[in-house]
């Protein structure tokens, strides 16, 4: 069924561990793309940037199962794309660096993840220290569903000054008023 594609399930894994592993290698002017197909249709690739910063490669992308580990390789760069990535800019299902975007992201400054931990962190689960923005959040601004912080804006809200469907606090009032006309004069 699946042979018109390229690939047929149905056939044996092969054990690359102990094999030499022919890479197809395509050196560009910024970087080197290193490939391989397995026997099934699956395929590994690595891009490594030839720019280097503190020893790091600028850009580093991974996907795939390594042929020669037999497992995922993590993504290490400045900027790292991969299932699994650390770096100053960390993108993939599991991130982690300074700025993540993820599914679960722990940032040292801001994540954008489906789970966020970060002092700046917007996420279905934002766990944040100064911002916490999602369904269940927490930080010293919080705006979520359900909130824990200084001063929370959402529906079912716990902390210090709250402004909730149940209960606004004159200062969370004050406060949000404040924010939204601040940010609404940083917009062109």
């Amino acid at each position: 069924m699946f042979e018109k594609w390229g690939t047929n399930f149905n056939q044996k894994p092969v054990n690359l561990l102990l094999e030499k592993i022919e890479y197809k290698i395509e050196e560009g002017t910024n970087g080197v793309w290193k490939r391989f197909l397995y026997p099934s249709g699956h395929f590994y690739e690595e891009y490594t940037s030839k720019t280097i910063v503190m020893g790091f490669p600028l850009v580093h992308i991974t996907k795939g199962v390594n042929p020669e580990t037999g497992k995922r390789k993590m993504a290490r760069g400045i900027i790292a794309i991969g299932r699994i990535a650390k770096g100053f800019i960390a993108i993939g299902q599991l991130a982690f660096g300074i700025v993540t975007f993820s599914q679960l992201g722990i940032g040292l400054l801001f994540s954008l993840a489906q789970l966020s931990i970060a002092p700046f962190a917007i996420g279905q689960g934002a766990i944040g220290y100064f911002l916490g923005i999602g369904q269940i959040a927490t930080g010293k601004i919080c705006i979520a569903q359900i909130g824990y912080g200084t001063y929370v804006l959402a529906q079912l809200g716990f902390g210090g000054h709250v402004c909730s469907v149940k209960h606004v606090d004159p200062m969370a009032k004050e406060f949000f008023i404040s924010l939204f006309y601040k940010i609404k004069a940083l917009l062109p």
